[in-house]
């Protein structure tokens, strides 16, 4: 369908996140995430110089702004720009490479900026897969729930 936006299912990171909050509420056993292919703690780029290395951030040190954009995407908006949640293509190549429609894109407010500014969010379609950049693409940092 032309002209019709899709997000990405984000039920998987909320189911997640209360399952989480339910086992430490209850003195479940502690579950350490560990990279997978799926969920890679950085990735670096070997075909081009120009690609920066894709780091990750903790949760808490994302700026407030940014934890505010994380939760429209988890409540399906609505959201205060008219590109939030527009296909993101990876046209850097700093991401991982995957098929079309796979990153989504969202803005991160910037105080102060008299446009959208240069922050956003890219999420993936795995659960916990989203990607912070305050520099407008040149380099991500993939999200941290843990810390």
């Amino acid at each position: 369908m032309l002209g019709v936006m899709t997000n990405p299912p984000r039920f998987m990171r909320t189911a997640a996140l209360a399952a989480l909050t339910s086992v430490v509420l209850l003195g479940g056993p502690a579950v350490a995430a560990t990279p997978t292919a799926a969920h890679p703690a950085s990735v670096s780029a070997t075909a081009s110089a120009s690609v920066k290395i894709v780091g990750d951030i903790c949760y808490g040190d994302l700026p407030s702004q940014a934890h505010d954009t994380i939760t429209l995407i988890d409540n399906g908006g609505p959201f205060p720009y008219p590109r939030d949640g527009i296909v993101f293509s990876n046209r850097e190549g700093v991401l991982p490479q995957q098929a079309g429609g796979y990153y989504h894109e969202y803005t991160v407010k910037t105080p102060g900026a008299p446009d959208r500014g240069a922050r956003r969010i890219i999420t993936g379609q795995q659960q916990h897969e989203d990607y912070y950049t305050a520099d407008h693409y040149a380099t991500f940092d993939l999200v941290d729930f843990s810390c």
